[in-house]
């Protein structure tokens, strides 16, 4: 019960972040987000409509996902109650992405206390096929988020459906 609690509050708090960093963003106009300094190569051909991707549900009900962020393997847990991705720091320094202290410019509040987010964009996200670009992320440090989280940033730009126990994915 605990476990879900910590979980539900870091929802909130990333939900929270992304809406008033969004609102922020919306009144000041686009700001110059840090993007990944080594990224691997962008192909330079659309992905082909009507991919399709099936997750099922794990014992807790959750869907873990294998994705790739610019290129790199990276885990998930598809959360629809997050506004963007959270990253863990751990995985965004794999990805090379190392947000400055200055960059940590918005505040969440779990179930740890007081968390700084960093916002980043991302050049690609795939998802066994399904790729969305320029897909808006946090980077928060590891005490504050047990799990990455594919958010909505990437979830609202492709089409999905959940039924049964199982997520599908569509582009």
């Amino acid at each position: 019960m605990r476990a879900v609690l910590i979980f539900l509050c870091i929802i909130a708090a990333v939900a929270t972040v992304a809406s008033q960093q969004l609102e922020k963003w919306n009144k000041a106009g686009r700001p110059a987000i840090m993007t990944t300094a080594k990224a691997a190569p962008t192909p330079q051909s659309n992905p082909a409509s009507g991919r399709t991707v099936t997750l099922q549900s794990d014992g807790r009900g959750h869907f873990q996902v294998d994705a790739r962020v610019d290129g790199r393997a990276v885990e998930f847990m598809v959360d629809t109650g997050a506004s963007v991705i959270a990253l863990r720091e751990s995985a965004a320094a794999k990805l090379g992405i190392h947000p400055a202290v200055r960059d940590y410019t918005a505040r969440a509040s779990t179930a740890n206390g007081v968390v700084k987010a960093a916002p980043v964009m991302l050049n690609r996200v795939e998802v066994n096929g399904i790729m969305v670009r320029d897909v808006m992320a946090f980077v928060m440090p590891d005490e504050g988020l047990g799990t990455n989280l594919l958010g909505m940033s990437f979830l609202s730009r492709v089409k999905w459906t959940h039924e049964k126990g199982r997520l599908v994915l569509e582009q």
